[in-house]
């Protein structure tokens, strides 16, 4: 009898249909079977390197309302499991007229090491995910958001367990690059396991749907930092195979439950994957060319949900790394952010901008990775480019203020879009990365006095980030942070900026909340034109521990 290997991780839900994703131990047929007649579906597996998965279309559901679910393989349940100390897991559904009148709730973060196995304590303190499923188990309805925002660093390929390490060296020979790192998909599977076999993670994604994006951890620490470190890598004899399982891996594990089922029904690769007895060649092919030819392979998506837009950009594989014209998105992938945040304004009231990097950082932090790019293109000569490079893979300045005119673009952009006609009430960009978490908003550098043009009517512009779900930050890195937002931070940037010469950005920005340091999570809830955001960090408490409040507040007004 086929088993449940891992999920089900519940992806897309909209008013009447979702998909959820499932891998078993061997070939079978994967369903999902609301026991109150309230729809279902099912799917045969696809075989990816002697693993096989399904993604099931889950149809007929009626609208605005919770059904439970079960998952069977060959028509035998697998999910729930027998004595399972979680309510059973559902699918909550949209409300068919979306007129902005119910709130939608959107919970991010990023950087989440896997816990330890149960009854092994941890060195990170309570995981805020384990503490998310415990609040949503014990609590009322309105606890549950309506989309887990997960915003990079799912895995950590370069920053192995102890377990996996163990279990690495019992398969190669570790002496031999890369290491303790993963090298292949079948390492890769292994992160996915031990993370999401967590119990009170699976049983989060089994009743939340989640979207995700990839950042550097998830295959290597400084990902496309630059166009000399992508020579370097590609010239060893290791970085290949790690690439290109990494890329396979994030297509299986986490992209492909990002689309809808509009876009599964006409993907190639996906229909490639499916209709043959080993789909493992097809993506091995796309994966090595998505390498090769990057950028060119879109990761970016957009997620309507009533009447808030959600652009998820890739900040990794769209880089144009020379330096000469360095930037965060190559035009291709820029056109079509623009696009999505332009087009009928009126549509949406809140838009929101998943970046897994932050865009405005703190004033010191910010001015140094300008100076840092300066410096990398030669704007002080050969020998401060040898060190600009140095510096910038050490102290990782990789965020979108180390690629100027992209941060500039962006500024631009969320300005033109706050400012549309009937446009949005809010342009929120959502990050993590940095392990920690803070709220700032941005304003247009100040016009000449003399001018004496009305400013148009404005939505308000945010930097939200959340960072970590579960890790840590040493202690003279957090001092820096708060240095950065400093009076003195900057004052120091100021000196960056004269010796890059890296001129005036076109926005300005100020703190409206933070640095917070520690596990936890953010959560915007959205009604109407109305925007508030609260912060809950991760306490010790029984079991996976208890979510805190510790600030809040809106933004629209």
């Amino acid at each position: 009898m086929a088993g449940l290997r891992l999920g089900p991780v519940l992806r897309y839900a909209d008013t009447d249909s979702a998909t959820v994703w499932v891998e078993t131990d061997r070939p079978c047929t994967a369903e999902v079977h609301c026991p109150d007649g309230g729809g279902g579906g099912s799917s045969a597996t696809f075989t990816v390197e002697g693993h096989h998965y399904a993604l099931i279309p889950v149809t007929d559901l009626a609208a605005d309302r919770d059904t439970p679910y079960e998952v069977r393989l060959d028509g035998e349940p697998v999910w729930p499991p027998p004595g399972s100390p979680f309510p059973p897991s559902t699918i909550r559904t949209a409300p068919r007229e979306a007129d902005g009148s119910r709130a939608v709730r959107v919970t991010f973060g990023s950087c989440r090491w896997s816990s330890p196995p149960s009854g092994e304590d941890g060195p990170l303190g309570p995981d805020a995910l384990d503490a998310l499923a415990a609040r949503i188990a014990g609590g009322p309805r309105a606890d549950r958001p309506d989309l887990l925002l997960l915003l990079g660093d799912q895995v950590y390929a370069d920053e192995t367990s102890p377990q996996t390490r163990r279990w690495i060296a019992s398969r190669r020979d570790i002496t031999e690059p890369p290491g303790e790192q993963v090298a292949d998909f079948e390492e890769y599977t292994r992160l996915y396991d031990e993370s999401w076999t967590d119990p009170e993670v699976r049983w989060l994604l089994s009743t939340v749907p989640s979207l995700m994006i990839f950042d550097d951890h998830d295959v290597i620490d400084d990902w496309n930092t630059s166009a000399s470190w992508l020579a370097e890598m590609r010239a060893t004899p290791w970085w290949h195979q790690r690439i290109v399982s990494g890329l396979m891996s994030y297509w299986v594990y986490q992209h492909l439950g990002n689309l809808t089922p509009a876009d599964l029904a006409t993907d190639p690769l996906y229909k490639a994957v499916r209709s043959a007895p080993d789909g493992t060649d097809a993506l091995r092919s796309f994966a090595a060319r998505a390498d090769a030819d990057r950028p060119g392979t879109r990761w970016s998506y957009r997620r309507d949900l009533g009447r808030v837009r959600l652009l998820m950009v890739d900040t990794r594989m769209a880089r144009v790394l020379a330096e000469e014209e360095r930037a965060m998105l190559d035009p291709d992938e820029e056109a079509w952010l623009r696009d999505q945040m332009l087009t009928d304004p009126g549509r949406h009231d809140h838009l929101l901008i998943g970046s897994s990097l932050p865009w405005l950082l703190p004033h010191l932090v910010h001015e140094a990775e300008r100076w840092n790019a300066a410096l990398c293109r030669g704007g002080r000569g050969p020998r401060w480019a040898r060190f600009g490079e140095r510096l910038r893979r050490a102290a990782d300045l990789e965020h979108w203020a180390a690629f100027p005119a992209s941060f500039d673009r962006l500024a631009h952009l969320t300005e033109e879009a706050a400012t549309a006609p009937d446009g949005p009430a809010t342009v929120c960009v959502l990050s993590g990365d940095v392990h920690h978490a803070y709220a700032a908003e941005s304003r247009p550098t100040r016009a000449d006095p003399a001018a004496g043009t009305a400013p148009p009517a404005r939505g308000r512009v945010h930097q939200l980030t959340c960072s970590p779900v579960h890790n840590a930050i040493p202690l003279p890195i957090r001092a820096g942070f708060r240095l950065g937002w400093s009076g003195v931070g900057r004052a120091l940037g100021r000196v960056f900026a004269r010796h890059g010469r890296t001129g005036r950005a076109p926005v300005t920005w100020r703190r409206s909340g933070g640095p917070w340091f520690g596990n936890q999570l953010m959560t915007l809830t959205l009604k109407g034109r109305r925007a508030d955001l609260h912060l809950d960090q991760a306490r010790p408490g029984r079991g996976p521990g208890r979510l805190e409040r510790v600030w809040e507040g809106r933004l629209d007004g």
